[in-house]
């Protein structure tokens, strides 16, 4: 008959349609077994008689049929989808597009999609406690990572309390109950501070926003390293934006009401950090001759910035690798802890 086959070596098979043959249920009418046959064969199964499978599995390739993974995802209950959330309550002006989020984000697609995962990226204006409750109860995705706590620690803690395969990347808290994964931040801004200090700074100025947590703790961590001098050493707080446009703002403003200029400065981010290279130069104000300036990322722009950017290290990469670890843990039913990764003083010319 035109438009049908008959495949007579597998016995039973009979006539249909090859353009039928578009679920695992044509194809275990086509193999003449069961459907539950056809599914384990094509896994991999040992449970399945070796010649049985075989036959199958050429069928299959026959007639190129590939199972849906949106089907298998429904079996056993899964999306094939990662929710990467950025929650901006302390910065709404900051895009996807800074730096620090497109290194993120890259790694973590790298890492997702090796392990047969989608991503589903989404920038977060929160309008409320109950913003990230909404985002889980679409039941869209298997679980979700934060690309930072932002000012919304209290969310995250509401939701983890209800629902597990929840990571962000992030400060850790003693006694937190939501996991993340992250840098040291407090030994971030000791380390950044002390070498300035090492580099004789008396007067060091702190350019960020404590109201993000990660950032708080490098301040606090900034404080110690100058706590340590002994009263020798001053830190000036100068609260500035991530976002790149505010931040010269902030920055000229500040330098405009100093009497005396800092001799240091500890920039709670690289983009902030760059933002204060072209305002100082816009004023004739030299680094690391006038004033030395330590960073914190270590994004790749550092290390070709003229001058180079000194900066505290946060390891992305292994960072990205570790929260998607501990998600498909969480995904898993395994309850897994928080990591704290250890920062890196990368020493270049602006110190």
């Amino acid at each position: 008959m035109t438009g049908h086959r008959r495949v007579d070596d597998l016995g039973r098979s009979g006539d249909l349609d090859p353009k039928k043959v578009r679920t695992i249920h044509d194809l275990a009418r086509l193999a003449g077994v069961s459907p539950s046959t056809v599914s384990r064969a094509l896994a991999g199964k040992s449970v399945v008689n070796a010649e049985t499978s075989q036959r199958i599995i050429d069928l299959a390739a026959q007639h190129s049929f590939r199972p849906s993974s949106y089907a298998r995802n429904l079996r056993i209950k899964r999306r094939g989808a990662i929710g990467v959330i950025i929650p901006l309550g302390h910065e709404r002006g900051q895009h996807i597009s800074d730096p620090f989020f497109m290194a993120m984000i890259g790694a973590l697609a790298d890492e997702l999609t090796e392990r047969g995962f989608d991503l589903m990226l989404s920038r977060v204006i929160p309008d409320g406690d109950d913003w990230l409750d909404r985002m889980i109860a679409l039941d869209r995705v298997d679980g979700f990572i934060l690309i930072g706590q932002s000012d919304q620690i209290g969310v995250l803690e509401a939701a983890a309390d209800q629902y597990l395969p929840l990571v962000a990347w992030g400060a850790h808290n003693p006694g937190q109950r939501h996991c993340s994964v992250g840098t040291d931040n407090f030994a971030g801004g000791q380390i950044a501070v002390q070498h300035l200090i090492d580099r004789g700074c008396r007067r060091i100025a702190f350019l960020g926003n404590p109201q993000a947590v990660e950032i708080e703790h490098r301040l606090a961590g900034a404080r110690h390293a100058v706590a340590q001098a002994g009263g020798q050493v001053m830190l000036i707080d100068s609260p500035t934006h991530l976002v790149r446009d505010l931040s010269t703002d902030d920055i000229g403003a500040f330098l405009d009401a100093q009497q005396t200029l800092p001799d240091g400065m500890f920039a709670a981010s690289d983009v902030i950090a760059q933002s204060a290279i072209q305002v100082l130069a816009s004023r004739g104000i030299t680094v690391p001759g006038d004033i030395r300036l330590v960073g914190f990322d270590d994004l790749p722009f550092a290390a070709s910035m003229i001058p180079a950017l000194t900066t505290v290290r946060q390891d992305i990469a292994k960072g990205a690798a570790m929260l998607v670890k501990s998600l498909l843990e969480r995904i898993a039913g395994e309850a897994s802890g928080s990591i704290v990764l250890p920062p890196r003083l990368i020493v270049r010319a602006t110190s």
